[in-house]
């Protein structure tokens, strides 16, 4: 079935009412009301405002939910977590203490349990956060405290808040070469372990510009050989891990440096993109619990009616949406973090959909990949024979794809290196520094059904831009 959010919503909100009305009725102050006609006008520009046509001098907003949109890592949330977040959101809890959502901070305990499990980790300490910056923040953070702020090294296509987040934290971040396909290269790595300095390496599990992931399982021995922590940026590409024990994981899917991160010490991973919430959902875990010690202060007057270990007392944020927990609560128990069942089978799909456009793309006559997809993102470029001209006729296909008001395509844009880019097409010419591709995220299990004819569009708009 596929459930209707308005029928979830209106039925948890009689079941609100009902449990409002036990503690007696009580009359909306005056002070809260608002002018109906105000609020009309209100209503109708905000309404006008998101549902206006995605091009123009005020444009509106990008048909995510669509799969025509394959732009950026954006979709809408499953119609489950959407129900779920606006019941819980009517009373607002707040995740910070038990105080502030009993329910709430039970159900963020069980999703926190079950997304330590997807990975590997016997008995964690984790919670949900605002998003991956936030957790990543907070992975760094303990990295810091537990190697005496030694410096963190992250691949030069990882994301770009590690470095922020380092320097926040005031320590050194540096930064390890990659390969052409975007993964950090291990030889350049022990060459950074070697200095000494290093105390943490951020590996990631599918990288948000190419969808990359770093070779894990022989990164994790090279990092321990050296007495360096190890965290692992999922955010991205983490649910991925359900699918790698399944026995039909398509070509090219790295399932052995998904299994490896069980051997990490920390991990974060975006409920928010293939978890199927709302923004802002994220999750730190770490394999040992001990670490909470790092988070230690006192509150003079919030944990007072649990002896329990309450949320915020393992957190660096303080407020935190309880409506978030719930949502994902009841998503996941719609939809279970299994490979064959819930969760996997949609993420299979992407997978799928990405390498039905990576063939179509390879079998097309404008346009070239620059490299097999290993998860669901596939870079790609229109022909070109010099490297102003690749920039140019990749602008072009991604404005003139967009603006098509009969048949639109919403694609997005990567900056890739001179040299790389010659390394892929080697007769490429002009001595510019870099060019723009096009790149396109199929993060959407309906991208699967789209792909050829999401490509035929795009080839057939490189073809009138030449050679």
């Amino acid at each position: 079935m596929h459930p209707d959010p308005l029928d979830l919503i209106r039925q948890g909100y009689a079941a609100l009412d009902a449990w409002e009305a036990g503690f007696g009725a009580v009359e909306a102050h005056p002070s809260l009301g608002v002018d109906a006609d105000r609020l009309g006008a209100a209503v109708e520009e905000y309404l006008g405002r998101l549902t206006a046509p995605p091009r123009g001098e005020t444009p509106g907003m990008y048909p995510f939910g669509h799969p025509r949109y394959a732009g950026q890592m954006l979709k809408p949330p499953h119609p489950v977590a959407l129900a779920a977040y606006a019941i819980a959101a009517r009373i607002n809890p707040n995740n910070h203490a038990l105080d502030g959502g009993p329910p709430t901070s039970e159900m963020e305990k069980e999703v926190v349990a079950g997304l330590a499990a997807m990975f590997g980790f016997a008995s964690p300490l984790g919670h949900l956060t605002g998003g991956g910056t936030v957790a990543n923040l907070e992975a760094l953070f303990i990295a810091r405290e537990e190697t005496g702020g030694k410096a963190v090294a992250v691949s030069r296509e990882g994301h770009f808040t590690h470095a922020r987040m380092a320097g926040v934290l005031d320590v050194d971040c540096a930064v390890v070469a990659s390969d052409d396909a975007g993964r950090m290269d291990l030889d350049a790595l022990e060459d950074v372990l070697r200095r000494g300095d290093v105390g943490t390496v951020v590996l990631t599990a599918a990288t948000t510009g190419l969808g990359a992931v770093d070779p894990i399982a022989e990164a994790i021995p090279l990092c321990r050989r050296y007495g360096a922590r190890v965290h692992v940026d999922a955010a991205y590409g983490g649910f991925f891990r359900l699918l790698a024990d399944a026995a039909d994981a398509p070509v090219g899917f790295p399932a052995e440096h998904f299994r490896a991160i069980a051997e990490a010490d920390s991990v974060v991973v975006d409920p928010h993109k293939h978890g199927l919430q709302p923004y802002g959902c994220g999750a730190v875990l770490f394999a040992d619990p001990a670490v909470g010690r790092h988070y230690r202060h006192d509150s003079p007057y919030t944990y007072f009616t649990s002896t329990d270990l309450h949320l915020g007392e393992i957190s660096l944020e303080c407020s935190r949406p309880g409506a978030a927990a719930g949502a994902l609560w009841l998503t996941l128990k719609a939809l279970p973090l299994a490979s064959d069942d819930g969760l996997g089978p949609i993420l299979a799909a992407g997978l799928r959909a990405a390498r039905a456009f990576y063939g179509e793309v390879r079998a097309s006559e404008h346009l070239a990949p620059i490299l097999a997809p290993e998860t669901d993102i596939v870079v790609y470029a229109p022909e070109a024979d010099t490297l102003d001209r690749l920039d140019a006729r990749s602008a072009a296909v991604f404005q003139q794809a967009m603006d098509d008001p009969d048949d639109p395509v919403f694609v997005g844009l990567y900056r890739l290196g001179a040299d790389r880019l010659r390394r892929r097409f080697p007769a490429l010419g002009g001595d510019a520094p870099a060019a723009r591709v096009l790149r396109s995220v199929l993060m959407k299990p309906e991208h699967e059904a789209w792909a050829t004819r999401l490509v035929a569009r795009l080839d057939g708009l490189a073809g009138p831009l030449g050679g």
